[in-house]
C-alpha cells in the first residue's frame, strides 16, 4: 500500500466497528464514506444513517456522506439492467457503490479505497474483492484488501453492547422479499385455495 490514508466505504454502522478497530491497530488513517442507494424503504435508510452517525461519534472518526443521498431510482435502474436474480443483481449493486467510492476517493485526494462489505459473512466476499480489484485497475487507485470476517462476532457483540440499530437485511428491496419468501408462498397458496373454493360455488 502506497499511502496510509483510505476512503472507507461503509455499508452500515455495525459493520464499521471491527474494520475501524483493525485499521487503527495497523496505524492506517481513514475517512468513512457512505453511499448506499440500495437501502429501501427511506425510513430504513434514515435508521442506518442515524446508526452510523452514532458509531462515528462513539468511535471518533469522520464520515463523508455522498451528496446524492438517497439515490434509489439510479440503483434500481442499475440492478434491473443487470438482472434481478442472484448473483447478478448483487454484483451490480457492489459495482455501483464501489465505483462511486473509488471515483470519490480519487477526486478527494485519497490514494486508496476499501469497504466494510468485506466484513459481512452474508455478502459474496470473493466477488467484492474481485470487483474492487478490477475497479482499482480501471480507475487507477489502490484498493486495500483485508478479510474482516474473522471479527464478525466481535463486531456484532460490540454493536449489541452499544445498543445501536442492527438491520435484519442488506437493504435491497428484492432481498427483503426473499427473506419472507416462504411466508409469501404460503399466503399465495392459501389465497389460491380460497379463490378456487369460492369460484366453485358461484
Amino acid at each position: 500500500m502506497t499511502s496510509n490514508k483510505i476512503l472507507l466505504h461503509i455499508c452500515c454502522g455495525p459493520c464499521a466497528i471491527y474494520p475501524v478497530k483493525v485499521l487503527r491497530e495497523k496505524g492506517i488513517q481513514f475517512t468513512g464514506f457512505f453511499f448506499n442507494p440500495n437501502i429501501h424503504p427511506f425510513r430504513e435508510y434514515e435508521q442506518r444513517v442515524q446508526a452510523l452517525e452514532e458509531i462515528k461519534e462513539i468511535l471518533n472518526f469522520s464520515v463523508v456522506f455522498h451528496p446524492k443521498g438517497y439515490d434509489f431510482e439510479e440503483w434500481l435502474k442499475e440492478v434491473t439492467s443487470a438482472g434481478l436474480e442472484r448473483p447478478k443483481r448483487c454484483h451490480a449493486c457492489y459495482s455501483m457503490r464501489l465505483i462511486v467510492t473509488a471515483l470519490e476517493a480519487k477526486r478527494l485526494g485519497f490514494k486508496v479505497f476499501s469497504t466494510t462489505l468485506l466484513y459481512s459473512v452474508y455478502q459474496d466476499h470473493q466477488a467484492i474483492k474481485q470487483i474492487s480489484e478490477k475497479i482499482s485497475e480501471e480507475i487507477g487507485i489502490e484498493f486495500f484488501y483485508e478479510d474482516f470476517r474473522e471479527g464478525w462476532k466481535e463486531g456484532k457483540d460490540e454493536a449489541r453492547r452499544i445498543g445501536i440499530y442492527m438491520q435484519p437485511y442488506c437493504g435491497c428491496i428484492i432481498s427483503e422479499k426473499e427473506r419472507y419468501q416462504k411466508r409469501i408462498d404460503r399466503m399465495k397458496k392459501r389465497f389460491k385455495e380460497e379463490y378456487e373454493a369460492y369460484e366453485s360455488i358461484v
